[in-house]
Formats: structure tokens, C-alpha cells, sequence
């Protein structure tokens, strides 16, 4: 290890024969890894704007290929609120004897719930070995059409085992998009974007949530089954224009190079960078510090399985994916997925419930445009951490206020549920995606991802079998007390944080390479210098003189490491 806070590259150090054919004596290629070093270094220091124009073509496909993430934030609340909805109700519910109402009981509640959730565990499980065999795009091509099949069961659906199912079939594409939407927005743009595309597949979530929202709201007005038939039809709408531009988006070069299309990666680095005199030049450069930390990722990770994932420093990598995703329903997040239900339970009318769910729902947009502002002056760690205390404070309040009653406590439960939502939509939410996305090792990033995304879904099928029965006045009955047991779990999570969670921004994934390889505290991420290329000068100098030299010998020692 190295001492001090001056990191160099001695913990990463591959022999010629490991890097399996990437031949660092060859003239050429040492050239282009210096060319590459270059144009990694440009690239930091490229300003928000000038990133944006130079790779608006990326962010485009990013962004476009993250919409799929619409469709499981619709389903999250359209699902949810038909438990408060009187039309489901009607059709599918049981008769509350002491009332003559009918209900959905707490226990189908958390079935129909977690059913998608099981069918996300599934496809987080495919996905991790489509997209590193079959590429990003032929994977999203494939589970759109899944999809576009499966939503004729929750539509048509005749009892609630049977949406049930059908909301299974459904998760199971959903799974997929979770995972491959992150991952394939981070390996398209250069560092200093890479947190606004991320945390856009956040956006495109709460966007989801608030769609549905509306629609929920809008539909409460008829009658018969068509109350409830309808949100789900209208998924149709998504698939037949993502499965289109999936078919046109590039691949990620990325992507391509782990599975050896190098000709695939260079189409797709000239799609996604706006053509220039420099273009060609750039293209190649990118290419060959891609193919440079790909072959250096292969020695470290040969073979990589899940297995790989639990060794050495990416365990500790997979325990922070894991707990950044868990602690987005831990921290709170969880009574807010059953807002509708929630709000009724603490005394609003169903309309009500209805309309105040639509405000709630807009602060996932609202909230991800003010994180957008202050990813360049504050680091994801602390407005992870920031949020989570802020959270936390909301959700006592809404806690006590469970122990009082009257009008002036429900108002008062109300505007702090909009509160804790733009909270977390400020800071949490988005903040998980670029912390979940820079953390993982190249080679088993889809790898970490999904262990932590199944992690998160595991804590998903909790909360759905433990909230309903909190706030379900046939079962536990706590109302808003609930928001003192949130409030313990979001502690635990902020706690955990403190210690564990590093701060990555403006960190190239080779720099947070060798801060893990280097086993630095997650509180001193942010102040370690780190010298990645630690032989520039030596590489550079080989460069020059490749004219006048017949055979170059790559010097042994420390061997720079080329990231994006």
C-alpha cells in the first residue's frame, strides 16, 4: 500500500503477458496510450458546456435509453394506489365486516406488490449476462418486446392471483432496465456528466410516478372496470418506441471492447461525439486507453463471476452498492410508495389523497432539477448523508403528529410528506445512481449493480410486507406512527454512511481504482491525491521518439492506467 495521501500505481501493476496481447512494446501502441492519456485529460477538463456540446450525441442516447426507466416508476404507483382506489376495490376486493366496505387486505397488498418485485429479481439475474454477452442494445430490444407481450395479463386480468402473475411477467423487464439504463448512461459520457445522466435515470423514474399520479387521479371519475384497465393499457404506449431506439442507438464502446467488437466500439465512439477536424484522432485514442483498461480489468478479474464480487477490495465495493440502493427505502422512501394509502389512513378523503399524491409525485422532477445545480459544488456523499438527516427529522415529526388527531394533523402530515419526498428527490434519490455507478470495478460493474439492485429489491418485498400492515387499519393500525420505525432504519443507514460510504466526485473510474486498491477510508476519498498516471512522463517520452527508434522496451515498474 501506498503511504501518505499520494496515491501511484503500484497496487495495480500487470505483467505484459497478463495484459494477453495488448503489447506495450509495440511503438504504436504506446503512442496511443500517451494520445489516450491526453484525451483523458482534456476531457476533465472540459466544463459542463463544453462537455454538452462536444457529447451532446451521447447524452441523448443516454437519456433516451434511460426513459425505459418511466414504465417501472408508473407501475410502482398505479399498483399502490388501486388498494385505495373504490373501483378495484370493487372488483377485487373482500367485504370489512364491521363496515360492509370492501378493502384489499394488507396480505394481497404486499402480494401484488412484491410480485413485480419477484419478477425484478429475475430480471436483474438475466441481465447480468445479456448485456456482457449480447451488448446493451440487443438486451433493451429484447425485454421491450417481453414487455410489449406481458402487459396484456395485468390488463385482462380476471382475479388477483392472476395480476399478480402478471405483474411478474412484467418485473422481469423491469429488472432489466433497472441495471442497464445506469450502466450504459456512465460508459457513454465523459466524468464531469456522468453524475447528471445517472441521476436523469432517477428522473425518469419520479417522471413515472408522477405520470401515473396523474392518471390515477384522472380515471377516479369512472365507473366499472375501465377505472382500472385503462392505467394499465396505456403502458403500451413505451415499448414500440424504445424497442425503435434501442435498434438506432450506438452501442457503448465499453461494451463492445469487454466483448471484443472493436470495430462496433469505434462506429459507436464517432456516434457519440460531434464530429470534428480532431474526431478521427480522438476516436482512436478513446479506443485504444478503452481497450488499455479493459485488458488491464481482465488480469485482475479473469473469468469474473458473481463470486469476484465477494473478494478482496470489491467486496467492499458490492457492500456500499448495496446499502446505497437498501437505504432508498430504508430511509423513508417506504411510506411514500404507499402515499395514497398513507394519507387516507391519516384522515384524508380518497380525492384528496388523490390530489395531494400528484404534488408529491412532482417533487421527483422538481427535486432531480435542483440536484442537477448542486452536483458541481457538493460531493455525492454529502448530499446523500445531508438528505438522509434531513429525512430523518421529517419523519419524526410525521411520527408525533401520529399520536394526535384533527385537521390541522392531517394538513400538517400532509405538507411533510411533500417535504420528505422533495427531500429525498433532492438529494437520495439522485444521488444513489452516479455513487452506485462509479463505485463498482470496470470488469464486474453490471455484476455489482445488479447484486446491489437484488438488494434493493429484497428490501423492496420488506417494506411491502411490513408497511401495508403498519398503515392498514385491519391490521397493525400505527397511521403515521409508522414514520417513528422509518426513522430508526434511516438513522441506522446515515450511521453506516458516516463510516463506509466514500466521496467519488470528480474521480475517473481509474482514480477510484486505486483509492479501493489502496484501501483508503471513505472519509479521507475526497482529500487523497492520486497521480494515475504515475509514469506520463516516461510514455510521453517514449512517444517522442518513436521515429528514431527501431524497437521500444516498456521499462518494468508501476504501468499507468488509462480510464475514461
Amino acid at each position: 500500500m501506498a503511504s501518505g495521501n499520494d496515491l501511484k500505481m503500484e497496487s495495480v501493476v500487470p505483467t505484459e503477458e497478463e495484459l494477453k496481447g495488448f503489447d506495450l512494446n509495440n511503438p504504436e501502441i504506446v503512442q496511443l496510450i500517451h494520445h489516450a492519456q491526453q484525451s483523458d485529460a482534456a476531457d476533465r477538463l472540459l466544463t459542463i458546456r463544453e462537455a454538452l456540446s462536444k457529447y451532446k450525441r451521447a447524452v441523448f442516447w443516454a437519456m433516451f435509453l434511460s426513459t425505459s426507466l418511466i414504465m417501472e416508476g408508473y407501475d410502482l404507483v398505479i399498483i399502490t394506489s388501486f388498494y385505495g382506489q373504490t373501483q378495484f376495490q370493487d372488483r377485487f376486493g373482500q367485504v370489512d365486516a364491521s363496515t360492509g366496505k370492501k378493502y384489499i387486505s394488507a396480505p394481497w397488498q404486499s402480494g401484488l406488490s412484491n410480485s413485480s418485485l419477484v419478477g425484478q429479481l429475475a430480471g436483474l439475474i438475466v441481465n447480468a449476462y445479456a448485456q456482457d454477452r449480447f451488448g446493451c442494445r440487443a438486451t433493451m430490444m429484447a425485454f421491450m418486446a417481453w414487455m410489449a407481450v406481458m402487459i396484456f395479463i395485468p390488463v385482462f386480468a380476471p382475479s388477483l392471483p392472476v395480476l399478480a402473475w402478471g405483474e411478474a411477467m412484467c418485473g422481469v423487464s423491469w429488472g432489466v432496465f433497472q441495471t442497464l439504463s445506469t450502466t450504459y448512461a456512465s460508459e457513454v459520457v465523459p466524468t464531469v456528466l456522468r453524475p447528471y445522466v445517472t441521476a436523469y435515470v432517477c428522473m425518469c423514474w419520479g417522471a413515472g410516478i408522477l405520470l401515473s399520479s396523474g392518471v390515477v387521479r384522472a380515471v377516479a371519475g369512472l365507473s366499472g372496470n375501465i377505472a382500472w384497465r385503462l392505467p394499465f393499457a396505456l403502458q403500451w404506449v413505451w415499448p414500440i418506441p424504445l424497442f425503435i431506439g434501442a435498434y438506432l442507438a450506438p452501442e457503448s464502446p465499453w461494451n463492445a471492447v469487454r466483448r471484443d467488437k472493436v470495430e462496433e466500439a469505434r462506429k459507436a465512439l464517432k456516434r457519440l461525439r460531434t464530429p470534428s477536424p480532431e474526431s478521427d484522432f480522438e476516436v482512436e485514442a478513446t479506443l485504444a486507453y478503452i481497450q488499455h483498461t479493459t485488458a488491464i480489468e481482465k488480469a485482475e478479474t479473469a473469468s469474473a463471476s458473481f463470486i469476484e464480487c465477494f473478494q478482496g477490495t470489491n467486496l467492499r465495493r458490492t457492500e456500499i452498492n448495496c446499502v446505497v440502493w437498501a437505504a432508498q427505502i430504508l430511509c423513508g422512501n417506504a411510506i411514500l410508495g404507499y402515499s395514497v394509502v398513507f394519507l387516507e389512513a391519516a384522515g384524508f378523503s380518497e380525492l384528496q389523497a388523490f390530489d395531494l399524491n400528484i404534488s408529491l409525485s412532482a417533487c421527483y422532477i422538481v427535486g432531480g432539477i435542483i440536484c442537477w445545480f448542486m452536483f458541481p459544488h457538493v460531493g455525492r456523499a454529502t448530499i446523500y448523508m445531508g438528505g438522509l438527516a434531513l429525512m430523518f427529522c421529517c419523519l419524526i415529526a410525521i411520527g408525533g403528529l401520529g399520536f394526535t388527531s384533527g385537521k390541522g394533523a392531517e394538513m400538517a402530515i400532509g405538507i411533510l410528506l411533500v417535504f420528505s419526498t422533495l427531500i429525498n428527490m433532492i438529494t437520495v434519490g439522485p444521488a444513489c445512481y452516479p455513487i452506485v455507478a462509479e463505485t463498482p470495478s470496470g470488469r464486474l460493474r453490471y455484476k455489482t449493480i445488479v447484486i446491489g439492485r437484488f438488494v434493493y429489491n429484497l428490501t423492496g418485498i420488506f417494506n411491502n410486507s411490513v408497511t401495508p400492515r403498519m398503515i392498514a387499519a385491519t391490521s397493525w393500525n400505527w397511521g403515521a406512527k409508522a414514520g417513528l420505525f422509518y426513522a430508526g432504519t434511516n438513522l441506522l443507514c446515515n450511521i453506516w454512511c458516516w463510516f463506509r460510504l466514500p466521496e467519488t466526485k470528480d474521480r475517473t473510474f481509474g482514480e477510484i481504482d486505486l483509492l479501493f486498491d489502496n484501501h483508503v477510508p471513505a472519509r479521507k476519498f475526497k482529500y487523497t491525491k492520486v497521480n494515475q498516471f504515475a509514469h506520463q512522463s516516461e510514455y510521453r517520452e517514449k512517444a517522442d521518439i518513436i521515429s528514431d527508434a527501431e524497437h521500444i522496451e516498456v521499462e518494468e515498474g508501476p504501468c499507468p492506467l488509462v480510464t475514461e
